[in-house]
């Protein structure tokens, strides 16, 4: 496949991890490296398609302020798949703990079908939770599906609440929709609230406000992510463990930014 139809398919794609998101356009941008200024207008139009994938975000920065754009993104994709921020969490979960997680998260989902002695409360956002309950199933993991009215109750009564950034940044993480009112009810309850930001999630202060700007500000009622203040989580779940959310964004902050990708593409 031609690298640019590869990137049109990558662009169009939508309900996709954002790990195959990542080696999928790597492939597509190393298609692309002897081209500076068809890598930055590439980079844009994927990030348009995806504004609140912070591992694009990752990715495309990298590969504009590399000296090897090829190299680089190919970097990146490995990176990506050898992320530990799974078994960190696998590792980190208290013993026989009740889990309150919301829709199908990518990271999280991986993590707790590895751990047979959870309870998982299950929030059916997005009309993804059934199908976890469901994975969770089959792995012997006690998992109950619980319908979006629930979700205060099951935030209020886990052990923990465990809510999955697609980026993480100076105000807080980008999560799915429920997110916000998950933190809130545990924070208020004292439930530990901890957002796992896997390879490539927690950026910089630029990039992180370049993501921001693109959510949906007019009715945030009607879209699948929302922010989550920082002040709501406990700890950020990453490849290193759980971390204080500071040290976590003080390691991101030493990426070197590309302002060319904090405006959209014409």
């Amino acid at each position: 496949m031609h690298p640019i139809e590869r990137l049109r398919f990558v662009a169009r794609a939508s309900g996709v991890d954002h790990g195959l998101l990542v080696r999928e356009t790597a492939g597509a941008l190393a298609s692309l490296g002897f081209d500076p200024a068809g890598l930055v207008t590439a980079c844009r139009r994927v990030l348009d398609r995806h504004p609140t994938s912070g591992p694009l975000w990752w990715l495309a920065t990298r590969v504009l302020t590399a000296h090897e754009p090829t190299r680089e993104a190919w970097r990146c994709a490995d990176e990506i798949d050898e992320d530990r921020t799974a078994l960190e969490l696998v590792y980190a979960l208290p013993q026989d703990a009740r889990v309150c997680v919301l829709g199908w998260p990518e990271l999280v989902g991986e993590a707790l079908a590895r751990r047979g002695d959870l309870e998982v409360l299950v929030v059916d956002v997005l009309g993804e939770g059934r199908g976890l309950v469901r994975r969770l199933q089959r792995a012997d993991v006690d998992a109950v599906e619980v319908p979006p009215a629930g979700l205060g109750a099951a935030a209020a009564s886990a052990d923990v609440v465990l809510l999955e950034a697609s980026a993480l940044g100076a105000d807080g993480a980008v999560a799915v929709a429920g997110s916000h009112a998950a933190a809130a009810v545990g924070a208020h309850a004292e439930v530990p609230v901890w957002v796992v930001a896997g390879v490539g999630r927690a950026l910089p202060e630029g990039t992180w406000r370049a993501l921001v700007a693109r959510l949906d500000a007019d009715e945030p009622w009607e879209a699948d992510d929302e922010l989550v203040p920082l002040d709501l989580l406990t700890g950020v779940v990453g490849p290193s463990g759980v971390a204080d959310a500071a040290a976590v964004l003080a390691e991101a902050a030493q990426l070197v930014e590309a302002p060319e990708l904090f405006r959209p593409a014409l």
